[in-house]
């Protein structure tokens, strides 16, 4: 029920108000006096208001000394202290006992209008506001749809709509969200269309005008900031989409300035490829070819991730002409945090690349489709960027970011590819040699049962993929589809709708942030 459009002013001089409370009644506010602080505690006991105005010198009781007694009246009144003194200490007390405004006198009628205002409608008006401008810009983006975009505008169009996604939810604007969800679902068919023809392109010609691929991330990013400073620190966050990184960039932004920019995970959008690709500036084929030792043909996808520090080493000697001390830590745990704090101010010390991996947004992404409690607490997009912000502001990511500025190192983050929240089942027909991924499949005579459901690449080696064996494809997911197998498909179903996955070829998983931050106390 929303409160009353009421005014209680709490002032020993009455007869100074006629004017404020003339102007303000005109307005369409009752308002109410009181020259006590008794009168007006009774007075509040007895019905609610919107707004008090507390005049904070009075005879007897002081304002701050009232203020706890109408806090436990009300504790979701607002409560504007209203005083002579421009003391820094009584402004100092006034903010410590949290009043939602404050305001010295004389003050204006339309000054306590204003701070009213503020106070009582000003939510609703931000949300008007940002539903009016949201219509306005819909109009424009669905305009997009079917148009033939460069890769630059796609990864403006993708940082654009991640913003609006995080400013809908939350204004709490279900219907413009469910708006935006459908713009984003057409675009990925776009999108689809836009990678099959583009990707193998970007590869066959790396001179040809192309986004920034994860095998670029070092040369374009990593080794300028490292030029420029002698230290740098490389954070990467696994599975890190762009709606998660804009819920956290205001609890980077009071420590660091930052240099915003985008690039293109490559396929498929996962670690064992992706990330690889970004500590060794190769592609899956070449550290194959260079490192049969490493990228042989491993049964557990994870051993392929097992020398990011050695790929990283090597790559940093070959761009920079000489050898880049390298410090490489892989976070899995709280133990493996409290850990690396202990290390990190050595590590910061001296000259080169700290490496930091974190992957707790990786395994939380995995955990939600076997964890029915995780599932609970992260079941859409919104839950998910809310806990990734929660587990943020007190992680050791966060910990190394305030050492990093504390010693003037700047920090370059990124992550290796982000994640889709998948709804649709896609059969697929494969021999029982098919890898078991959900958004991607290497197999003999493996097929979708819709081809627009996914990518379907012959030649792996125009995908920058080492050879599999004669016949093998791989299939990448598109839109939000999971491959399921007929034998299987109500157990996929039950287990796997909703579960956010990665792999395959859509925005939400290639694109994605990587961002320069430079301490502020370098400036």
């Amino acid at each position: 029920m929303p409160r009353p459009k009421s005014i209680l002013w709490i002032d020993d001089e009455v007869d100074g108000l006629a004017a404020h409370r003339r102007f303000l009644e005109q307005q369409g506010f009752a308002v109410a006096q009181a020259a006590h602080g008794d009168d007006a505690l009774a007075m509040l006991r007895r019905q609610p208001y919107s707004v008090v105005l507390l005049d904070e010198q009075m005879p007897g009781r002081r304002g701050l000394d009232l203020l706890p007694e109408i806090r436990a009246i009300d504790p979701a009144m607002a409560v504007v202290m209203v005083t002579q003194s421009e003391d820094d200490a009584l402004l100092r007390d006034a903010i410590g006992t949290e009043v939602d405004d404050y305001l010295v006198k004389p003050v204006h009628p339309r000054q306590v209008l204003s701070v009213v205002t503020r106070l009582l409608e000003g939510d609703r008006i931000r949300q008007q506001r940002l539903a009016r401008d949201f219509v306005t810009r819909f109009r424009e983006l669905e305009g997009r749809r079917g148009a033939a975009l460069a890769w630059r505008e796609w990864s403006e169009l993708v940082a654009e709509l991640a913003r609006w996604e995080v400013r809908l939810a939350a204004g709490d604007e279900p219907g413009l969200s469910e708006a935006l969800r459908a713009l984003q679902e057409s675009l990925r068919k776009d999108f689809q269309g836009f990678i099959t023809k583009h990707y193998p392109r970007w590869l066959a010609d790396p001179e040809r005008d192309r986004p920034p691929l994860s095998v670029d991330v070092g040369a374009e990013f990593l080794v300028p900031a490292l030029k420029r400073t002698g230290r740098v620190v490389f954070i990467l966050i696994d599975c890190l989409r762009l709606d998660q990184w804009e819920v956290l960039r205001d609890l980077i932004t009071p420590l660091f300035d930052l240099e915003e920019s985008h690039y293109y995970s490559i396929l498929p959008t996962a670690t064992p490829f992706s990330r690889n690709a970004i500590f060794s500036g190769l592609f899956p084929m070449e550290i194959a070819a260079r490192h049969p030792e490493w990228w042989g043909a491993p049964t557990d996808e994870e051993s392929l991730n097992a020398h990011e520090a050695e790929l990283l080493t090597e790559q940093l000697r070959e761009l920079v002409g000489e050898e880049v001390p390298v410090r490489y830590e892989k976070l899995f745990t709280a133990a493996d945090g409290t850990d690396l704090l202990r290390r990190l101010p050595a590590h910061l010390a001296q000259p080169g690349v700290t490496a930091l991996v974190f992957n707790f947004i990786d395994q939380l992404t995995h955990g939600r489709s076997e964890n029915a409690i995780l599932y609970e607490v992260a079941r859409d997009a919104d839950a998910l960027r809310g806990l990734t912000r929660t587990w943020f502001e007190r992680s050791p990511v966060m910990a190394a970011l305030e050492e990093a500025e504390r010693r003037n190192v700047p920090v370059l983050l990124t992550t290796d590819h982000g994640s889709i929240h998948c709804e649709t089942p896609a059969t697929v027909f494969a021999k029982r040699d098919a890898t078991a991924n959900l958004r991607y499949k290497f197999g003999e005579d493996l097929r979708a049962e819709d081809p627009e459901a996914a990518i379907m690449v012959e030649d792996l080696k125009a995908y920058g993929l080492p050879a599999k064996g004669l016949g093998v494809r791989l299939l990448l997911a598109t839109g939000d589809r999971f491959f399921v197998y007929p034998t299987k498909l109500r157990e996929y179903q039950a287990r796997y709708r909703g579960a956010f996955l990665h792999g395959g070829a859509t925005p939400e998983e290639m694109i994605l942030p990587v961002a320069l931050l430079t301490p502020r106390r370098s400036r």
